[in-house]
């Protein structure tokens, strides 16, 4: 197959193009190189991919209208797995302009691009995330609870793709599945990261903050996790739900050709406790500075991978103490450090 992988040189898109390119896949990866943090290292992350056989890559923009209807014209895609995104919560709040434009507008060219070559592309996969769950308390989060209350504008536009996504396979019959990621962490990271961020300070003996006193709980889902779910779920595109009630509507299925999943680790950790991992992992203790909740966070995330496991088989599984020091290893070795 011929697949586009948007976000090519993100951190999930270097791992996803990599399991691809293992398994003979031809990919064609975008990405726009932007600054939003050091470009350096998307730039080591996408020579990884540039070298091997079945990988091209072109330098654009998602919310490039005009470009990316020039490469649904060069291109016979025959599935999308769309991973680029403004991410970020906190970044969220001071520079909402960047969202709107890559991820609503830049998701709707993705979408225009599979709805014109309609019958061709197999498959829509694309990034959703555990943020859609918002003021939602209810635990393990599953995909059939209520996402009516986005927390953060970030949030809030990975809900409108779930809502536009799903418009797209009812009046255009585009297969699409959206995963809700769950704090994803590992080797070639992002720096705005917690684990990124807190291993940098440990190491330089630098005081690191710490939300909520400690007492926040996530789910941190490790890479490889991540990237192998992606690939369980492309593997087998949706179909309609033939028991739909649309008087009671399951939020996760649909009539359409549309799925909903969860990926993350199943497992949620105290943040206390994670930090506790990175300094056995580093081998010193931090400096902490306990701060109070920040606006757009949720004290706690859980996922519930009930619905991923029945579809696909795959339930993420590593261990958070064995993820952490891989990334610690990474980290030292890519910065010396």
């Amino acid at each position: 197959m011929t697949i586009l992988l948007t976000g090519a040189a993100g951190f999930i898109g270097l791992h996803v193009a990599q399991l691809l390119l293992d398994r003979g896949e031809k990919v064609v990866g975008i990405d726009n190189l932007n600054d939003y943090y050091d470009p350096q290292l998307k730039l080591d992350r996408l020579a990884r991919l540039t070298s091997r056989p079945g990988f091209s890559f072109e330098r654009l923009d998602v919310a490039d209208r005009d470009g990316m209807a020039a490469l649904f014209d060069r291109h016979v895609f025959d599935s999308v797995i769309h991973l680029a995104a403004q991410a970020g919560v906190r970044y969220s709040l001071t520079n909402p302009h960047a969202y709107i434009e890559s991820n609503v507008v830049g998701f709707l060219n993705v979408l225009e691009g599979c709805r014109r070559r309609q019958g061709q592309i197999r498959h829509l996969v694309y990034a959703s995330s555990s943020s859609v769950y918002g003021g939602n308390t209810q635990m393990p989060f599953s995909e059939t609870h209520s996402v009516d209350h986005p927390v953060s504008l970030y949030a809030a536009t990975k809900k409108s793709n779930e809502l536009m996504a799903h418009t797209y396979s009812h009046l255009f019959r585009v297969p699409t599945t959206g995963l809700r990621f769950f704090t994803v962490y590992g080797p070639w990271g992002r720096p705005d990261m917690a684990l990124f961020m807190f291993t940098k300070s440990i190491i330089a003996g630098e005081p690191i903050q710490v939300f909520n006193h400690g007492k926040m709980v996530r789910d941190f889902t490790y890479i490889d996790d991540i990237a192998a779910g992606v690939l369980a779920v492309f593997d087998r595109p949706p179909a309609a739900n033939l028991d739909h009630q649309p008087a009671q509507p399951d939020p996760g299925r649909s009539q359409a050709p549309y799925r909903l999943f969860n990926i993350g680790n199943n497992r949620p950790v105290e943040l206390i406790a994670f930090i506790e991992a990175i300094e056995k992992a580093v081998g010193k203790t931090a400096i902490k500075q306990l701060m109070d909740m920040q606006p757009g966070d949720v004290p706690a995330t859980f996922a519930d991978v009930s619905e991923l496991e029945r579809w696909t088989g795959f339930k993420p599984a590593m261990p958070i103490e064995e993820g952490v020091e891989r990334f610690v290893r990474w980290y030292r070795g890519y910065y010396r450090a």
